[in-house]
């Protein structure tokens, strides 16, 4: 190969690996709608009017962005930023020098292209110490990414008579969704999903403070009641009033398919029985840690043979696609009426949320957990299951 063809072969590479992930629908977005969020997080700590006029109004929001990025810098590398921008409008002037005499001194200034040259410098020197910065950010947002995938489980526990399937996604680096299947110190499952409220760290940390207090909880009584009490006096606790959590509690004995279980303001979850009825479980309450007294209304249903049970997070029906709709209850519910196991179920719920998703981001986490009851689950897990403890 000679060496003219070696380098276009290079260069081709290194073109294909450069823009590798870039297509029409991410630049679409790009000016779609990445623009117009940048300008909201620019702009929201400025509560001034926009003026009707066009041009009026076209200089008003270059001055917003103009300040609103200013003030997101460091000191110093806002003064670069400045700067750099006064260099740039230097550097497009071409004319004669400018003079100017005093009686004491004189001034002679000659635009050049030196002063875009300088800008530029400026700007990319600006925009490496940012880059920097969120480089070291996202290290240590990786570092508790991976503290958090330690509270979710990546097998749920095998629970003899029952199938599970269940997946995760997060909006941001960290989420605030949780979800766990544990055994109880009495032999039970406890069957947890809760949704903290935002998004990213704050969230996450939020759904750290539930995963602690739950553990501790089961050890103490895994009925709902006393779960969801500690819960919320925990989360109450935190002093942030926008700092609430959802969440779906139950406690699953295998043996009879009995789930006695409370619902926190957190969607209702779909149970479909073996002749094809859905019902939803749950009533209306607040979410955990509004108040420092939560009333708890517990219920209790029985999981037969064949029944299926379905619990997700509100990121799953409340999603918007490209088409501008959310994923919606009733597309949900549509897709419980075929039969199939609970992988089938888990992964068609799921092709139907990628496909009406598109091309979108998604927005809020997404929890989805789809369980059922075998056929002849009663008696297996009634050998299975130890005897209770003796009372204290």
């Amino acid at each position: 190969m000679s060496k003219a063809r070696r380098y276009v072969q290079q260069t081709r590479t290194f073109f294909k690996d450069y823009t590798e992930g870039a297509d029409a629908d991410q630049f679409r977005r790009l000016f779609d709608r990445d623009v117009a969020d940048a300008y909201q997080v620019l702009s929201r700590d400025r509560d001034e009017p926009e003026p009707s006029d066009g041009f009026s109004l076209w200089m008003h929001r270059a001055k917003v962005l103009f300040l609103g990025l200013s003030y997101k810098l460091q000191p110093t590398r806002r003064v670069i930023f400045a700067i750099s921008l006064i260099l740039a409008l230097l550097g497009l002037i071409d004319d004669d020098p400018v003079s100017y005499s005093g009686e004491r001194f004189s001034i002679s200034i000659e635009f050049s292209p030196l002063f875009f040259l300088a800008s530029i410098l400026g700007l990319v020197l600006v925009l490496t110490m940012e880059l920097v910065d969120r480089i070291r950010v996202r290290d240590e947002l990786e570092v508790a990414r991976q503290l958090q995938r330690d509270l979710l489980p990546d097998q749920v526990p095998e629970v003899e008579g029952y199938e599970v399937a269940h997946s995760y996604r997060t909006a941001n680096t960290i989420g605030g969704d949780y979800y766990d299947l544990l055994p109880t110190p009495d032999g039970r499952i406890a069957v947890v999903v809760g949704d903290a409220s935002g998004h990213g760290i704050a969230a996450g940390i939020l759904m750290a403070i539930a995963n602690a207090t739950l553990k501790t909880a089961l050890d103490l009584d895994p009925n709902p009641e006393p779960v969801i009490e500690l819960l919320n006096r925990a989360l109450f606790r935190t002093g942030d009033r926008r700092a609430f959590m959802t969440l779906f509690y139950g406690v699953l004995d295998p043996a009879t398919g009995r789930l006695d279980y409370a619902c926190a303001g957190h969607p209702f979850p779909l149970l479909r029985r073996a002749g094809g009825e859905l019902e939803e479980l749950g009533t209306g309450q607040l979410p955990l840690g509004m108040r420092p007294e939560l009333p708890v209304e517990s219920q209790s249903v029985e999981l037969d043979d064949g029944d299926l049970l379905v619990l997700f997070s509100d990121g799953l029906p409340e999603t918007v696609g490209r088409d501008g709709e959310a994923f919606g209850f009733e597309r949900l519910r549509t897709l419980l009426t075929d039969v199939g196991s609970p992988h089938r179920i888990h992964d068609r719920i799921l092709m139907a949320f990628d496909q009406h998703l598109g091309s979108e981001s998604l927005r809020d986490d997404f929890t989805l957990v789809v369980m059922a009851r075998q056929p002849g689950a009663g008696s297996a897990s009634a050998q299975r299951l130890p005897p209770p403890p003796p009372p204290p």
